[in-house]
């Protein structure tokens, strides 16, 4: 749901699409952050754990997110202005050596990240950082849209390039090391980027209805294990 964008294009291509995609949607999309973060995401992390939010975009996660230490990951320039003064943003391709140290992490999380990558090389690539940076037992856990449900609208999308499932997914964490702990192949709504701004009380009320998720989850939930 949070739409960052990859080392494809120009510092000014992503200002530029990122605007055009959520103009006018950042406080709806801030309002069911809020949700998702205190309704479910909090549960992955420790109340004095250390977070990264890959792929960060305008920090809609991050900024909720409660941890004794928050960085964030994007190449988008506007990224900086629209985090909380306490996160820590590296801008910088994923793919390469995150600046941090081996085993210093309790959670990596990303959303609608993982299929901007230009490859599936870059992705793996990131996967291993990934694996080096969390603690034993810390986790990943990643949202994103599932092609096997969204299979035209995904190329709606410019700056979309890897097709991606629960499964396929699932597979690439299990040959970097991880441990499956979470798969939900359909889990939220496509995209918050078009279409309607539901009411709050039902996308409340649709976290607590799993039923619901098998007819409108567009999007994967996985959570993986060091």
């Amino acid at each position: 749901m949070v739409e960052a964008l990859h080392d494809d294009h120009s510092e000014s291509d992503l200002s530029t699409l990122y605007d055009n995609r959520f103009d006018g949607r950042q406080e709806y999309r801030r309002r069911v952050w809020s949700i998702l973060v205190s309704n479910w995401f909090s549960r992955f992390v420790p109340p004095d754990g250390t977070i990264l939010d890959l792929g960060c975009g305008y920090g809609e996660f991050i900024n909720q997110a409660v941890g004794k230490s928050r960085y964030a990951m994007d190449m988008n320039p506007d990224s900086r202005r629209h985090l909380d003064p306490a996160v820590c943003l590296f801008e910088q391709d994923c793919s390469e050596r995150w600046p941090l140290e081996d085993h210093s992490l309790d959670m990596v999380f990303t959303s609608n990240f993982f299929e901007h990558l230009p490859s599936k090389a870059k992705l793996a690539a990131t996967l291993r950082e990934a694996w080096r940076c969390l603690r034993p037992g810390g986790r990943l856990v990643a949202l994103g849209p599932n092609i096997k449900y969204v299979p035209g609208a995904y190329w709606d999308f410019w700056d979309h390039h890897i097709p991606l499932t629960e499964a396929s997914l699932a597979e690439a964490l299990r040959s970097v090391g991880f441990q499956l702990e979470t798969v939900i192949p359909k889990f939220l709504p496509y995209t918050m980027s078009q279409g309607p701004q539901y009411p709050l009380f039902l996308f409340r009320l649709y976290l607590k209805l799993p039923l619901a998720w098998r007819i409108f989850g567009r999007q994967f939930l996985v959570v993986a294990k060091k």
